[in-house]
């Protein structure tokens, strides 16, 4: 697995839905996979509403600066453009890793039916707070459910259309991890509570399914 991400949001409008998924699936990633330094990719949709996201790999934010990259996203198929101008929704995040607990192992935590994406936007004089709360009393409790397949963070270096700084990917065999007794215990520390207590402390939460087999470039394993 890379040490950054890409966590990109689209949604199609109902009537291109298939299309979209075709599209997608068949040139928008392989296209990435064969760029240098893109090292995996997997999809994720919204249960509830036709949002879709792509968590792509990469060896360093540097893949995203390759001439070859730059020639996939400016210069794209008619198809492509046709997809990109069609959907809404947009979100671009590139992350680089700063914590990673693979409770079970890596191949087992991104076969995960679900990733629960939490983001914050904490201060610069407040990182260190909450990256130690994080790493040492919310990660640890929450891996006290099985269920909680691993968990990985991220410092959000460009993103748009907020300005999140922090992203924590939770990988979880199912929906139902997020109503367990653990993540009550998790949420309701006298360390949370602290800095719950604080006026920035406002995390933005998405829940997706994961849809279809992890991409890869070719001679690479997962």
């Amino acid at each position: 697995m890379g040490q950054t991400i890409l966590f990109s949001e689209m949604t199609p409008p109902a009537h291109l839905e298939d299309a979209f998924n075709t599209w997608y699936d068949g040139e928008h990633i392989p296209l990435r996979m064969a760029a240098p330094g893109f090292e995996g990719a997997q999809r994720y949709r919204d249960g509830a509403t036709l949002n879709y996201l792509a968590i792509y790999e990469m060896d360093s934010p540097a893949a995203l600066g390759t001439a070859h990259y730059k020639t996939i996203k400016n210069d794209p198929s008619a198809l492509s453009r046709r997809m990109l101008d069609s959907v809404s929704g947009f979100t671009r995040y590139i992350g680089t890793e700063i914590a990673s607990a693979p409770a079970q192992g890596w191949q087992r935590m991104i076969e995960a039916a679900t990733v629960y994406a939490v983001f914050f936007e904490v201060p610069g004089d407040r990182c260190g707070d909450f990256d130690t709360w994080y790493d040492q009393d919310h990660i640890p409790i929450l891996l006290g459910d099985e269920r909680w397949r691993g968990v990985r963070r991220f410092a959000i270096v460009e993103g748009a259309p907020f300005r999140y700084n922090r992203l924590a990917l939770h990988y979880i065999a199912g929906r139902e991890a997020l109503e367990s007794e653990v993540r009550r215990q998790a949420r309701a520390t006298p360390w949370r509570a602290k800095l719950a207590a604080e006026p920035w402390f406002k995390g933005h939460y998405l829940v997706f399914d994961r849809v279809g087999d992890r991409h890869k470039p070719n001679n690479k394993s997962p």
